[in-house]
């Protein structure tokens, strides 16, 4: 279930309406409209979150073309029965994973996301699931996302210090720590292990 608020619905769905008009508009009048469609949908974005203007157009209003959801990639690894997260600068935990690289493919990014964070090399196996961000995790986001979550295999390697995580760990299901839950929540982490557990795993999509 979508839980963001209506105005935030409205606000993206006008920001998408103009950036398409932008992008495939000729009409130097009808350009100069969808500019002020998508200004008043960063105003709307800036008033509730308040944040600043610009930076709300700095984020919310970068990009050009049809908009499309971001693709965000979560692994989940496994060994002797414990699921790998990794601490997020917060001290908070997350699968490891992050935004697709737009130059590789998901298999890679996960298998690159799991090397940069845990310093693990992994292969992937299965996709376990393709979500729609803002119907499991909080808080709501402007931006539809789409979260694959990838069952990889564990090959090697060990945790190495690095710029994005602080640390990483092997956890049992009723055994985990605080999680960061607008990356991974605990039901997020339940169907990575019904996953790993079953014969013939079907995708979850939404």
């Amino acid at each position: 279930m979508d839980d963001r608020p209506q105005w935030l619905k409205w606000a993206v769905e006008l920001q998408a309406l103009a950036q398409a008009g932008l992008f495939y508009g000729r009409d130097k009048y009808d350009r100069e409209r969808y500019q002020r469609i998508r200004d008043i949908a960063a105003e709307m974005m800036a008033r509730e979150t308040r944040l600043p203007l610009e930076r709300v157009k700095d984020l919310f209003c970068g990009e050009t073309g049809y908009q499309t959801p971001k693709l965000d990639t979560r692994a989940a690894v496994f060994q002797e029965g414990k699921i790998l997260l990794v601490q997020e600068e917060d001290g908070r935990w997350s699968l490891p994973g992050g935004w697709a690289d737009v130059d590789i493919s998901v298999g890679e990014n996960t298998v690159k996301e799991v090397k940069e964070e845990a310093g693990l090399d992994v292969v992937p196996k299965l996709v376990i699931a393709l979500q729609d961000r803002n119907r499991h995790n909080s808080p709501p986001s402007a931006f539809g996302i789409c979260k694959v979550f990838v069952l990889c295999e564990l090959l090697g390697g060990s945790f190495q210090p690095n710029l994005e995580t602080l640390d990483s760990g092997w956890f049992g299901l009723d055994e985990l720590p605080e999680l960061s839950t607008e990356k991974t929540t605990a039901a997020q982490i339940g169907m990575c292990f019904d996953a790993c557990r079953a014969d013939g795993w079907v995708t979850r999509l939404d």
